[in-house]
């Protein structure tokens, strides 16, 4: 007498594995966003406290973010950012999410950030993890204190 599962059997368990990987995967694809925008989110930041550094240090700002930070080089590289004069788009899969803008006048540069119109999760997630109380940023004027 030959032993072997009968369809029914078969049926159930395919069901049961269809059901488990319906949970799975939405965790799973959860998780690569949150990381991505954590990744992103500390370019942000880094980026800022390098505009910040070297405003300071050299007394003045550059039009140029890649020259006054090396984490905007990284966002640009990766695809998250596109970089103008005194400005630069931060991107959250292709779309527009953060304008981060270095606003000069005669006696002071601001650094700021504004939100832009969210489109998808990624951009929603930057803007619940960025302070958006900390900007305008002084980084050069009367009102900088060191």
């Amino acid at each position: 007498m030959k032993r072997a599962f009968t369809m029914i059997e078969l049926v159930f368990v395919i069901v049961i594995l269809g059901i488990l990987a319906a949970v799975a995967v939405p965790k799973l694809a959860a998780t690569r966003d949150d990381a991505k925008v954590s990744k992103i989110a500390q370019n942000i930041a880094t980026a800022a406290a390098e505009i910040s550094t070297y405003a300071m240090s050299k007394g003045s700002t550059n039009e140029n973010f890649l020259v006054m930070s090396n984490a905007m080089q990284t966002l640009k590289e990766h695809g998250n950012a596109t970089i103008g004069t005194n400005e630069a788009m931060i991107l959250a899969d292709g779309s527009n999410c953060i304008k981060i803008k270095v606003i000069k006048s005669a006696t002071n540069d601001d650094l700021v950030m504004t939100f832009e119109t969210s489109t998808n999760d990624i951009c929603d997630g930057l803007q619940s993890v960025i302070d958006v109380n900390k900007y305008p940023m002084k980084l050069r004027g009367n009102s900088v204190t060191y």
